[in-house]
């Protein structure tokens, strides 16, 4: 089966080796952030959130300039200098110890990350055939989990806040996971080039950019239902799922991590099963399924806070549930959507097209807290369930609504055998 997903082409399996080394450094580094610069590092909360709010918001900003450079020069030119700055910042998190070191360090990691993940995905596209690249990208998000989780977990056996030290160690650990795709994309010289050599004709110039990408009908339908589907869906996991879980539900922290641990198994166990269902089958329609299991995800969610106080275990069940239940979802999404963006993009704006659909995680990153905070503070938990969960079904209706905007094959379906010719009568 995982023969099956892998591409044909050494530099693609290369690139899915360079995405484990960064995933496994994200790992060692992605839930210790606030707990370094707060409890080891002594530097108050208040500044620490704006530092990593500044974070979130510059990777968003620098986006479409990430996705213009690499249209002009070539992923390569942009993904190179992206994971150097990311490797530079991680390091350079292990010496911080005031409040505008920590607002550098972070300035250093958004100028890297804004850029790296719409660069490695329009490199992958140009390493992979069409009928692969479903696969693939499943693949490398399943590769990304297991990095995370395994990372992860290797974190949490070794930091403890009474000794520093640990946390430096994991951060420079994660610069070094940085050097790995770094050093396999340098050996690589004729990978991530320029798509389109010739400048766009005259009168193409004026058309060409941003305003061209958001003039695609289709894409901007995909875009509509990847911002309603990350607000309602991914971007509410750091705090709306947390703090449900938590403060309505009545979960420890234990519980809690539990469900990000089944998260991350099903994923890994799941995603190579689903490649293999998903081939020959419409995209849109699995993208509809994507909205219904979030949806569902959230309903068991709330069925755990409801019934907190009287039983439990079910409401540690139904905790732990979610995360499997979300995970399916997310099997079906990860080879869906990056796919399906690169099928409508063109060659001349590949790289905006990526650096797009990229940014709606930022975009989802910021109205997420502001819409699950203030209910959940308000005591409305069930309120922020009904909105998420109506918002995971409204992209699902989105999705319907996509499938007749795209061709079969940019669908995922097979294309349709060709009308046998007209018999000829000599009589």
């Amino acid at each position: 089966m995982l023969r099956d997903a892998l591409p044909a082409r050494r530099e693609a399996r290369r690139q899915l080796v360079g995405t484990l080394f960064s995933s496994l450094g994200r790992g060692l580094t992605l839930p210790f952030l606030f707990i370094y610069l707060t409890e080891v590092r002594h530097l108050p909360g208040s500044s620490v959130g704006l530092a990593i709010g500044w974070f979130g918001l510059l990777t968003l900003l620098l986006s479409p300039l990430g996705g213009a450079l690499i249209d002009r020069y070539g992923a390569r030119r942009v993904v190179l200098p992206a994971l150097a700055l990311s490797s530079l910042g991680s390091g350079s998190l292990a010496l911080v110890g005031t409040v505008w070191q920590a607002f550098a360090a972070l300035t250093v990691c958004g100028l890297g990350g804004a850029t790296i993940w719409a660069g490695q995905n329009t490199i992958m596209t140009t390493l992979t055939s069409d009928q692969e690249r479903q696969r693939v990208f499943g693949l490398q998000f399943a590769l990304l989990n297991l990095g995370i989780g395994v990372g992860s977990a290797l974190a949490g056996s070794v930091v403890d806040v009474a000794r520093p030290g640990t946390f430096q160690f994991i951060y420079l650990a994660d610069m070094l996971c940085y050097a790995g795709p770094f050093v396999i994309l340098l050996t690589m010289p004729q990978v991530g080039r320029r798509l389109v050599r010739d400048e766009p004709a005259a009168g193409r110039r004026a058309s060409g950019g941003y305003a061209q990408v958001l003039r695609h009908r289709p894409f901007r339908r995909l875009m509509i239902f990847s911002v309603l589907l990350t607000v309602s869906g991914y971007a509410q996991l750091e705090v709306g799922f947390t703090g449900f879980a938590t403060k309505v539900a009545g979960a420890s922290t234990r519980i809690v991590g539990y469900s990000f641990t089944c998260n991350t198994i099903v994923i890994v166990l799941a995603q190579l099963l689903v490649i293999r269902m998903l081939q020959g089958r419409s995209r849109t329609r699995a993208l509809m399924t994507v909205g219904a299991l979030f949806a569902a995800a959230w309903l068991v969610l709330g069925v755990a806070g409801y019934v907190d106080g009287r039983d439990s275990v079910v409401s540690a069940v139904g905790v732990i549930a979610f995360g499997g239940i979300f995970a399916l979802g997310e099997t079906l999404l990860s080879p869906i959507n990056p796919a399906l963006v690169n099928e409508l993009a063109s060659d001349e704006l590949r790289g905006r097209y990526n650096a797009l659909s990229s940014m709606v995680w930022g975009i989802s990153a910021v109205i997420a807290p502001v819409s699950a905070g203030p209910l959940l503070a308000a005591g409305l938990g069930g309120v922020w369930i009904v909105l998420v969960a109506v918002g995971c079904l409204a992209a699902s209706a989105v999705a319907f609504t996509l499938r007749g905007l795209i061709t079969a094959e940019q669908d995922g379906l097979p294309a349709p055998a060709p009308a046998p010719a007209p018999v000829l009568s000599h009589a």
